[in-house]
């Protein structure tokens, strides 16, 4: 069987290949027939001109350029460079065309996956002002609990997600745009809504709770929380949705944990009771995150920079 032989490995770009701004320096000399008047139409001095033309002259190793009190007119050498340069330049303008055109494709939409409670409390506010900055983007917002968004960046589902577990998802890069506290709260029915000693880690732990589903960034915190004292109890009732578990614990089901962000309304109108809870902190750092390596751009950048934390 005839050897088939690799494909060659690729060759560097020789050194002696001038840049982009010398080519283009080198048209406008043969357009105007002056290297002055060409330098004065780039923005740059005449010896900064004349010293870019002697570099590109040792590069290729051939003149290009006769000077004269005249002007400068193009030798034979430099008039095939230069046709060889239109050409390159003309590549370059079409690349650039393009490149601009995947941005502005890139630019006009935003897809934002979020965890529940920056989703419905925080992200208002942030995509708000981002619609300001870029009123020509078109927001989508997915939300559900931490482990969907992470599966849907990693997906390329979205361009940038929110979550509020314990620590960054494998596969995501992070930065921490805010923090948050989880309260233990009861509806005004409930006995340990008059209790008078704080709850322990130990008889939360112990107690029947209205929780969220399993993923959920509220749940995987309470849950590494009470590891220690017993871990956390068969739940009472297991919902999607804050405002599902929310509306369980106002009507004396039974108690629940949630973020503080999302309790403020039940407080304010005591639909909802806080309980003093002792000998454990329930606080928690909540991420921007995206898949490692690729650092927000355009849109998703911008909305970064509008977050507590940024990058």
């Amino acid at each position: 069987m005839p050897h088939v032989p690799d494909d060659p490995a690729p060759v560097p770009l020789s050194h002696r290949v001038p840049d982009l701004g010398a080519l283009e320096l080198l048209l406008s000399v043969a357009r105007h027939g002056s290297l002055g008047r060409a330098a004065k139409e780039l923005g740059i001095s005449q010896p900064a001109a004349s010293g870019r033309v002697r570099t590109m002259e040792r590069q290729l190793g051939v003149a290009l350029l006769d000077r004269s009190p005249r002007g400068s007119t193009l030798t034979d050498a430099g008039a095939l460079v230069t046709d060889w340069a239109r050409r390159i330049v003309e590549a370059a303008e079409a690349f650039d065309a393009g490149a601009q055109a995947l941005r502005d494709r890139r630019d006009s939409r935003l897809r934002v996956a979020a965890s529940m409670t920056i989703a419905e409390y925080l992200l208002p506010g942030w995509l708000i002002a981002l619609r300001a900055e870029r009123p020509g983007t078109a927001v989508s917002l997915l939300a559900g609990n931490s482990e969907q968004v992470a599966r849907r960046l990693l997906l390329g589902e979205a361009d940038l997600g929110f979550v509020e577990g314990l620590t960054t998802p494998d596969g995501l890069d992070g930065t921490v745009v805010a923090h948050d506290r989880l309260v233990v709260v009861v509806a005004p029915v409930h006995p340990w809504a008059r209790r008078r000693t704080p709850l322990t880690p130990r008889e939360l732990a112990a107690t029947p709770l209205i929780l969220r589903e399993r993923g959920s960034g509220t749940r995987q915190v309470l849950h590494a929380a009470l590891a220690a004292h017993g871990g956390l109890a068969e739940p009472l009732l297991e919902l999607s949705s804050t405002t599902a578990v929310k509306g369980a614990a106002e009507s004396g089901a039974g108690p629940c944990v949630l973020s503080e962000l999302a309790l403020g309304e039940e407080l304010s109108a005591r639909r909802l009771v806080p309980v003093h809870l002792a000998g454990v902190r329930l606080r928690r750092q909540l991420r921007a995150v995206w898949p490692t390596g690729h650092r927000p751009a355009g849109p998703a950048r911008d909305l970064l920079t509008l977050t507590a934390g940024g990058i």
